[in-house]
This record gives structure tokens, C-alpha cells and sequence, in this order.
């Protein structure tokens, strides 16, 4: 990945301009603290941010780099710093709320060893790999499958409210016809130890939606860790859980 570089003076802190989000490590491997930071553009009472871009500064040189975000718009920008791929090094995580209604989110994790930028993590690939299919089934039965890693769950249904079901089933509990739900893009990702050994893995959570978006059936749960140069499932495993239901 190409990096890019410019003065100080080239990023003046105006109206709009400002520093949404930063956090000092030594990300290029130097054993000197490095400052990291997400500039980004918004207007004055308004929370929604726009051109967010990564700015990073050599501890050692005071040198600028800077990489603009494919994604680069949205709510509460973060960053989060930490070793991700067992180089002793930090990783830069940046988490970017949507705002949209489905509670989307959009996520990147950079590598910035010897001061070049490498891109680990990309929600938007993330996305594109996994295919599901949700499919409602007699007997108040959902079966997810998960056609990239040929996992399937099965969700039951028979403690949901009765005027739900009524809506889908008939009295033998036979469906009143076909009907299909979907897994939403990623949500949430969350950077976890799950070993204890000091290397970060992704925990990465999808929504899984019944008739409407907020027709919540459950929750697809997959570890990511980093192995050959990309994340895959941790353990070679994904979860899928369900929401409590009061009084059942």
C-alpha cells in the first residue's frame, strides 16, 4: 500500500477541521511512541463526521503520514492500538459508527511496521466472504447456513410471542409460506486476548434478521485470528446466539 506524507502545515485546524479521535504507541517498530490520530470534517452541533482520515506521526522524525479511509464518514471514529499479528508491534484498529438503522459498522485494522501502511482488515471484504442464507422452517424452526465455511444453526422460535408466530405459522405449525430472513453486515468488532498470550484476535459480531431489520433472531459470533497474512476463524469455529425472552 502506498503511503502518504505531508507537512504540518499542510493540515490547519479550522471550523471543521479537527481531531476526532488519537492515541500514542510505537506502531512503526522503532521502540519510539508514535501519535496517531483520526482528522476528519464536521460542522458545529453536528456529530456526523466526514473526510476521517488516518494521520500518523514518526515519534523519531516528526514526520507525517497519512492515508484517507475507503469508508470515510460516520459517527464516533476510535482507535484502538495493539499487536494483532505476534510481532511485538502495535496495530492501529479504527471503528466508525454508521448511524444507520441496522447498526452497521465500519472497520479497519493497519499495520504500520517501517513506517508503511499495510491494510489487515477491511469490513468491507469481511463482508463480501461470508454468504448466508435464513430460512424459516415448519415446526417454528430458523435455519442459518453458512455457505462459505458449510456451518448451519438452527434457531427455535416457539417461546416468541404468540401474535408473532400467528403472523408466520399456521395452527399444526406449518409455515403460511416461504420465508426468508438474512445476516446483516458486520456490527460490531471488538479486539480480544482470547489465549492470554498478548496477541489480539477480532471478534466480530453480525445481527441476524427475521421479516424487518429490527426482527432480531439472533447473533452470528465469529473470532477472527490473524494466521498467513489474513484473519481467519478462531479455532476454525463460528457461534450463533439468541436473545432472551422475558418469562420463558
Amino acid at each position: 500500500m502506498n503511503n502518504y506524507m505531508y507537512n504540518q502545515n499542510q493540515w490547519r485546524l479550522d471550523g471543521r477541521n479537527f481531531v476526532a479521535a488519537y492515541a500514542h504507541g510505537d506502531v512503526n517498530g522503532d521502540k519510539v511512541q508514535d501519535h496517531i490520530y483520526l482528522m476528519g470534517q464536521k460542522l458545529e452541533g453536528n456529530p456526523y463526521v466526514t473526510d476521517i482520515t488516518l494521520v500518523i506521526q514518526d515519534g523519531f522524525s516528526n514526520q507525517f503520514y497519512y492515508i484517507p479511509l475507503p469508508t470515510s464518514q460516520g459517527y464516533q471514529p476510535t482507535i484502538f492500538l495493539g499487536d494483532f499479528t505476534g510481532n511485538g508491534i502495535d496495530d492501529i484498529l479504527l471503528r466508525i459508527n454508521s448511524g444507520g438503522s441496522g447498526g452497521f459498522g465500519y472497520f479497519y485494522l493497519y499495520s504500520f511496521v517501517n513506517n508503511q501502511f499495510m491494510l489487515l482488515f477491511d469490513y468491507e471484504r469481511f463482508n463480501e466472504w461470508y454468504e448466508y442464507t435464513v430460512t424459516y422452517k415448519d415446526q417454528y424452526r430458523v435455519e442459518i447456513v453458512n455457505q462459505t465455511l458449510q456451518l448451519s444453526y438452527l434457531i427455535d422460535l416457539s417461546n416468541r410471542d404468540s401474535e408473532y408466530l400467528a403472523e408466520i405459522y399456521n395452527e399444526n405449525g406449518t409455515l403460511k409460506q416461504p420465508l426468508n430472513g438474512w445476516v446483516s453486515g458486520l456490527n460490531q468488532l471488538y479486539p480480544i486476548d482470547f489465549d492470554g498470550n498478548g496477541v489480539y484476535e477480532l471478534y466480530a459480531l453480525q445481527r441476524v434478521a427475521g421479516r424487518y431489520n429490527a426482527d432480531q433472531l439472533g447473533l452470528i459470533q465469529t473470532p477472527l485470528a490473524f494466521k498467513n497474512g489474513s484473519f481467519t476463524p478462531f479455532l476454525n469455529n463460528q457461534y450463533a446466539a439468541v436473545p432472551g425472552v422475558k418469562g420463558g
